[in-house]
């Protein structure tokens, strides 16, 4: 029996999407083991998303610096030993958190299985049967160091943080968060059909566009200028900034992408498109119900997912996202925002 005052120390260095995943698991475990005290060790930039754990505290790790290369790891190695974990949580399983487990490997460590051969098979044979969520592999180190958590039963609070300074107080109508990009060309929804989805959005909601990078940004910039309830902030926000103002949305719209994964872990509900991924290998926003994944026609693409994260694109499978219409899209957007149930706790900060 694990004793739950122990000092877990949690490592997940990047990237964003994956440690944005970490924050329901380390929500469920405050919220059922509230004794355990917590650290996470993530990069300085990803500092924001676990501004609204209460208790949690953060080791930031500078690896374009101090913690750069095999001596910045033993550096990283003695302000971890220093602060005398319990034991540690691999939730990354790299190469850098491998170097860690060496240096430290006095203490008592559980690590992430990724599910690698399954995640394989799935995308090689065609093994259409739903693989363990990210979340619960997440959840099984913790149960692999002693704590019997429960992800099925936890529900996410609904966070919400004051807008940002320059941003407008919230419209009357709903305010749905549209986020087109993805790392990848086949996860990402083609601008034209973007401008349909938001033709129709517009008409039963206020419409913000998310995005990064110069090109997006203009891209994005220009897609607002069309309509009159759209707006973009992308490249005016800093990422502390941009998750305030997602604490804030009705609903947001993603692609298999950091977005979707930033508003679940507030609480937001989640739309999220699938093109040439899926999610049977695991990484659907937490929370969600299935209904609100909406993936690519099989039928016309039947190689799909033809990768874990996307970077595989056979041809012709571009246009595979293109099966997910602007109509199909903005039906589910509006039976759910007409069905929605109101959340068992909300946060203010």
């Amino acid at each position: 029996m694990t004793n739950t005052s122990s000092h877990i120390l949690v490592i997940r260095l990047s990237a964003m999407g994956d440690v944005a995943m970490t924050v329901p698991v380390i929500l469920a475990m405050r919220n059922q083991f509230p004794e355990a005290q917590i650290t996470v060790v993530t990069r300085k930039a990803f500092i924001p998303i676990f501004a609204h754990l209460n208790d949690v505290s953060v080791l930031s790790v500078d690896s374009l610096g101090r913690h750069k290369g095999i001596m910045g790891l033993w550096q990283l190695s003695k302000e971890i030993h220093a602060l005398r974990p319990s034991m540690i949580a691999d939730l990354h399983n790299v190469l850098r958190s491998k170097m860690l487990r060496f240096f430290l490997k006095d203490y008592r460590w559980a690590i992430v299985d990724k599910g690698r051969k399954d995640k394989y098979l799935a995308v090689n044979q065609g093994k259409e049967v739903q693989l363990q969520t990210t979340h619960e592999r997440y959840a099984d180190v913790f149960r692999n160091l002693g704590f019997d958590l429960n992800l099925a039963d936890f529900v996410l609070p609904r966070t919400k943080f004051n807008l940002p300074s320059g941003i407008p107080t919230k419209p009357k109508e709903k305010w749905i968060g549209f986020a087109p990009f993805a790392g990848y060309l086949g996860k990402t929804y083609p601008l034209d059909l973007s401008a349909q989805l938001i033709a129709r959005l517009e008409k039963h909601a206020s419409v913000v566009l998310f995005g990064g990078g110069e090109e997006e940004t203009k891209a994005l910039n220009d897609l607002a200028s069309k309509f009159e309830k759209v707006t973009c902030y992308a490249g005016q926000l800093n990422l502390s900034e941009e998750i305030q103002l997602i604490s804030n949305l009705d609903m947001m719209i993603a692609m298999d992408s950091s977005n979707g994964h930033l508003a679940a872990m507030l609480g937001v509900e989640v739309i999220s498109i699938w093109g040439i991924t899926h999610p049977i290998l695991g990484f659907a926003p937490f929370g969600q119900p299935g209904c609100n994944s909406l993936v690519a026609d099989k039928s016309k693409f039947n190689k799909i997912p033809t990768s874990v994260y996307g970077n595989k694109m056979p041809q012709g499978y571009e246009n595979a996202i293109r099966t997910i219409t602007p109509e199909m899209i903005d039906q589910l957007v509006h039976e759910r925002l007409k069905h929605r149930h109101s959340p068992p706790s909300e946060t203010h900060l």
